[in-house]
């Protein structure tokens, strides 16, 4: 058994196909199968279903891919021992970045963070909080950054910044001539909102009132775009509320629109997440540190009020 012949069975478990698997593992699909079928004879079991389309696992091969995960992490950590030993900050390292975060914070932090560690080979990918979740627990990230909390087994969140919510009122519509608001304020019928599976939609629901489904007559949006519910709020169409970082590159006549809320400001929590495997930790705490270090000057609200996703 090597662990060579593991990432192999972890490669077709996680596709599903053993072509697939052998181009994300950089060999011939026959080198592949072979391997996978040697650990197979050596352990005198089937870890694959191959007579399935898509491939299955076998009930003994659903056991086996979970150990050798752990097997695969804990062979990976050996090396991260060592360049943390010696003080070595490199290597690849691939985070994911929730749509509503990643246009606004990564130009921030990302030209810091490569001047300041130029041997780390990032990956950066955008990403819903349900696909960053499954794929740091199939190791497929090395950490990413999502709204918060999540309390997700084995993942281990670190809070970065509180980012307020802003609002962003047409002058047609009925708070306009407010200087602020409060929650108390907001009303989902006149409230544009992102479409489902975003996490900023959920906790901005979850700061109304009312937890109804949306009812409008008129038109249903599916948007996953700030800058849309902004032109559709200066039609007239209704108010939304923006993220604080996205409102600091708004217009001067787009900033006019903005509305405050009174202290505590509503806010969500903004987190580096990863494993708790802690594997590539001296890479997590550089990131954390750059990110927060830029981050400060950004955003100088202090009385927030968390305002976490619907459960």
């Amino acid at each position: 058994m090597t662990i060579t012949q593991l990432k192999y069975v972890l490669a077709v478990a996680e596709n599903q196909n053993f072509t697939k698997a052998a181009q994300k593992t950089f060999v011939t699909q026959p080198t592949l199968s072979m391997q996978i079928q040697k650990l197979e004879e050596e352990l005198d079991i089937l870890i694959f279903d191959r007579s399935k389309k898509p491939i299955e696992l076998t009930v003994v091969g659903q056991k086996i891919v979970r150990q050798a995960r752990n097997i695969v992490n804990e062979s990976e950590r050996m090396q991260d021992v060592v360049d943390q030993e010696k003080g070595y900050i490199g290597g690849d390292f691939h985070i994911g970045i929730i749509p509503t975060v990643m246009p606004t914070l990564l130009p921030m932090f990302l030209r810091n963070f490569t001047n300041k560690y130029p041997k780390v080979h990032l990956k950066i990918e955008e990403l819903t909080t349900e696909d960053i979740i499954k794929k740091l627990k199939d190791g497929h990230l090395d950490a990413a950054i999502a709204a918060t909390p999540l309390e997700q087994e084995n993942i281990k969140e670190r809070p970065i910044y509180y980012e307020p919510f802003v609002g962003y009122v047409p002058k047609s519509h009925r708070l306009n001539e407010n200087k602020k608001i409060n929650s108390e304020d907001l009303d989902l019928d006149d409230l544009l909102l992102l479409e489902d599976g975003h996490c900023f939609r959920d906790g901005v629901i979850n700061l109304c009132k009312s937890k109804n489904a949306i009812q409008n007559d008129k038109f249903q949006l599916q948007s996953g775009s700030f800058e849309t519910l902004i032109k559709l709020s200066n039609e007239g169409l209704g108010m939304t509320l923006l993220p604080y970082l996205h409102t600091l590159d708004l217009t001067e006549v787009q900033k006019e629109k903005l509305r405050y809320f009174n202290e505590p400001s509503p806010a969500r929590e903004v987190s580096l997440i990863y494993n708790n495997s802690e594997l590539k930790m001296q890479i997590v705490n550089a990131m954390y540190d750059v990110i927060a270090g830029v981050i400060r000057g950004a955003i100088r609200f202090e009385d927030v009020k968390i305002v976490s996703p619907l459960k």
